[in-house]
C-alpha cells in the first residue's frame, strides 16, 4: 500500500513538473537544480519508475522486478548515506557549491517564473536578500548598478527583500528600487540586508534534531521497505520452484 502511494505521488509529481515546464514565460536556465520544475519532474520519473517495478513485481509474483526494486532502493540508500558524509567532510565545498548554484539562480532570476517564485518564496521566509548580501543582486543584468544598465530596476533588488510595512494592504513591487545605493544603515530601515546562504544554515542547525529525525526515520523506512522486497522475493521464488517441482513429479 505504501509503494502504491508513492506511485500515485510521484504521478502527481510528474504532471505539476511537466505544468510547470510548460506554462512558464521562459525556459533558459542551464543547470537542472537551478531550475525547479526540471527538478520536481526528474524526482517524479525516478519514483515512478521505482515503484512501478515494485508494484508490478508484488502484484504479479515476478521475482526479476521485485530485486531490481530492491537494489535501485539500496543503491538510492548508500547514495544518500555517502551525500551526507561527504557533507560533513567536505561542508566547506558543500557551501562554495551552494553559493554558487544560488548565484546561478539570482542571474537567471528574470528568465525563468518558476525560479523567481522559488527565490521570492525563501527571501521572504528566511527574511534575507542575496546569496551573501543584498548586493548581490548586482549579478543580475536588470538589477546591476553599472551606469550603462538601462533598466529601470538598475541598482534596485526584488520586492521579496523589503521589510513589509504595518498593515500593508497593497503590495508595492517598487519597494527596492535604489537600495543599492544607499548606505547600509539606511538599507537596513527599507530591506532585508543579510545573507540567504547564512540564514539558511542557521536555520538548519536550530532544527538539526527535527531534521536528523526525519531524514532517519526516512532511511528507516527505506530499509523496512527493502527488507520486505527481499522477503517476498525469496517467497515467490520459493512457491515458483515448488509449483515448478510439483509439475515435474506428475
Amino acid at each position: 500500500m505504501f509503494v502504491f502511494h508513492c506511485q500515485v505521488a510521484s504521478g502527481l509529481m510528474i504532471a505539476v513538473g511537466i505544468y510547470a515546464k510548460l506554462s512558464k514565460e521562459s525556459g533558459a536556465v542551464e543547470s537542472l537544480l537551478a531550475e525547479p520544475s526540471l527538478l520536481v519532474l526528474a524526482v517524479g520519473v525516478l519514483t515512478f519508475v521505482i515503484t512501478f517495478l515494485g508494484c508490478t513485481g508484488a502484484l504479479r509474483d515476478i521475482p526479476l522486478l521485485l530485486k531490481m526494486f530492491a537494489v535501485l532502493l539500496l543503491l538510492i540508500f548508500v547514495v544518500q548515506i555517502v551525500a551526507v558524509g561527504v557533507a560533513f567532510l567536505f561542508s566547506g565545498l558543500v557551501m562554495d557549491k551552494a553559493a554558487f548554484l544560488m548565484g546561478k539562480a539570482i542571474v537567471s532570476y528574470r528568465d525563468d517564473l518558476d525560479l523567481q517564485n522559488l527565490i521570492d518564496y525563501i527571501q521572504k521566509k528566511f527574511e534575507c536578500c542575496g546569496v551573501h548580501s543584498y548586493k548581490d543582486w548586482s549579478q543580475n543584468e536588470y538589477f546591476d548598478c553599472s551606469i550603462s544598465n538601462p533598466s529601470l530596476e538598475c541598482c534596485a533588488v526584488p520586492f521579496s527583500c523589503c521589510i513589509p510595512e504595518e498593515e500593508q494592504n497593497v503590495l508595492n513591487t517598487m519597494c527596492g528600487y535604489g537600495t543599492q545605493n544607499l548606505k547600509v544603515w539606511k538599507a537596513e530601515s527599507l530591506i532585508h540586508t543579510g545573507g540567504c546562504l547564512e540564514k539558511i544554515v542557521t536555520w538548519g542547525r536550530s532544527n538539526l534534531h527535527l531534521i536528523a529525525g526525519l531524514a532517519l526515520g526516512f532511511l528507516a523506512m527505506e530499509v523496512v521497505v527493502f527488507s520486505l522486497a527481499v522477503i517476498l522475493t525469496y517467497q515467490i521464488s520459493f512457491i515458483i520452484q515448488k509449483r515448478t517441482s510439483r509439475k515435474r513429479e506428475s
